[in-house]
């Protein structure tokens, strides 16, 4: 009994190990974005960022791509066109903030999503989620203006709206029936191709054309950008849709759930950021609110819910 006690924990570890890993390159997504991009080329980073890996997904994805509708296609590349929102304000955030607010800041959507489900079902959170919420509204407060008075910077507010954002595009990917039956796989491509076409659009009139800044980059840059494609884009979807089938999905949303206690790390140790007693206090209460909203949320509406859908799809979350 001991010995296939033991065999069974050696097992869950090993399949919580890949997903805990997602959790760590998303946390360090922020501070690889400051390392990349600046306020001008934050649009011609991302092109090139999602120019990279929509090719190695295309090519996985192309048989689920062809029994894809044309409601289902048109479905994707709406979510897409949101998609980019969240990019283009989570990305302009992270460069005119520090790593470790933007991690922290990121994941209220955690509760903010279950606000919005109560609100669109017309039914009340419970008490303790509405604490929850509170406290952590508290603890932004502390973290952006680093335990004064002072209003919080641009890329804080930047990154707030992203957070708000991906929780109406999460509400919205619960609730879209055109899309509701459709190949995770492929409708994952959709978005970001549609997000990627999006940021070329911008990228005409803001800031230097794609090439320029690629043929700027050095190998150090070179390195992050292929983090960033590679394994917090590409890597961290592929594992998502390995481990909803190999575990449950409540231990890899709580998994996925220690982002921003990664994205603080990197900060701090990282990056360099330095925080005041009161700004450690609120990134604290930040990590200790999502976790109890996390747990305290009120339960979707079966109905509603996607099929078989990961808590989160190919990276719509870090920078």
């Amino acid at each position: 009994m001991r010995a296939s006690s033991s065999m069974s924990s050696s097992s869950s570890v090993l399949r919580d190990l890949p997903v805990l890993l997602v959790a760590v390159v998303w946390g360090s997504s922020f501070l690889a974005v400051q390392r990349v991009a600046e306020p001008g080329t934050v649009v011609a980073m991302l092109v090139l960022r999602f120019g990279l890996v929509l090719p190695l997904l295309g090519l996985v994805a192309r048989r689920a791509l062809r029994g894809l509708s044309r409601t289902e296609w048109l479905g994707g590349a709406m979510l897409g066109v949101v998609l980019s929102g969240i990019f283009l304000l989570e990305t302009y955030g992270a460069v005119h903030t520090s790593a470790t607010n933007a991690g922290l800041i990121i994941s209220l959507a955690m509760v903010l999503t279950p606000l919005g489900e109560s609100a669109l079902g017309r039914t009340a959170p419970p008490r303790a989620f509405l604490a929850a919420a509170g406290l952590a509204v508290l603890g932004v407060a502390l973290l952006t203006g680093d335990g004064g008075l002072r209003p919080p910077a641009l890329g804080d507010l930047l990154v707030l709206c992203a957070a708000v954002v991906r929780s109406a595009y999460v509400l919205t990917m619960a609730r879209a029936r055109a899309v509701r039956d459709a190949d995770m796989l492929a409708l994952t491509w959709v978005q970001l191709a549609t997000a990627t076409a999006v940021f070329g659009v911008v990228a005409l009139a803001a800031g230097p054309p794609p090439w320029t800044v690629a043929a700027s980059y050095g190998p150090a840059q070179w390195a992050w950008l292929l983090h960033l494609s590679l394994f917090c884009t590409l890597f961290a979807f592929f594992v998502q849709m390995w481990a909803v089938r190999a575990t449950s999905p409540s231990r890899v949303s709580l998994l996925l759930g220690t982002e921003p206690l990664w994205a603080a790390v990197f900060g701090i140790t990282v990056a360099g950021n330095r925080m005041g007693a009161l700004a450690l206090a609120g990134g604290a209460l930040v990590l200790v609110a999502t976790e109890w909203g996390r747990r305290t949320a009120p339960a979707p509406r079966r109905a509603e819910e996607p099929a078989s859908e990961p808590e989160r799809t190919a990276d719509p979350a870090p920078a």
